[in-house]
């Protein structure tokens, strides 16, 4: 089903997460060849991977995010979220250089390293933040009315936020 409003897809990966994504992919192959070869065992350890792998996609790396007259949705191959435009209280494009300023030391919980980095950023000073992103630089920066701010990286950067401030 289609939605409706203005669509910005998950932007492309920076260098560093298709290096990454490169890397952690090889990772169920050399598994399943060194299964193949030495230990049945390691035969399972490529399908579980290959399943996490297959969450990651499906259940924690966005597609898209909508933009929405009274909403903003986030749109995931299994699952869709909303938030209410009325309690985002504003938008933002920034660079990643400038988050470890602004946000102190970070830790991230959720998927990492393949095809981006998905779920939460505990940070020192902002708290928990909500993050799902493809690249590490042109972010963009969501302050959220009595909620946790997000950190996304929709495909245009600058026309999401024109459009979600409008």
């Amino acid at each position: 089903m289609e939605v409706p409003g203005l669509k910005f897809r998950l932007a492309p990966m920076c260098r560093v997460f298709r290096i990454a994504s490169a890397l952690l992919l090889a990772l169920p192959v050399a598994f399943a060849i060194l299964g193949l070869r030495y230990q049945a065992v390691l035969l399972w350890t490529a399908a579980l991977l290959a399943a996490g792998y297959a969450w990651v996609w499906l259940r924690m790396r966005p597609s898209a995010f909508v933009v929405q007259p009274d909403r903003l949705e986030v749109l995931w191959p299994l699952r869709r979220e909303s938030l209410p435009r009325g309690a985002i209280t504003g938008a933002r494009v920034v660079a990643g250089r400038d988050l470890k300023a602004e946000l102190g030391w970070a830790m991230r919980v959720g998927a990492g390293g393949l095809w981006g980095g998905f779920g939460w950023l505990y940070t020192q000073r902002r708290g928990k933040v909500r993050m799902y992103i493809s690249r590490i630089d042109r972010l963009v920066w969501i302050e959220v009315r009595d909620g946790r701010p997000w950190l996304i990286t929709p495909d245009d950067p600058d026309a999401f936020v024109s459009r979600l401030s409008a």
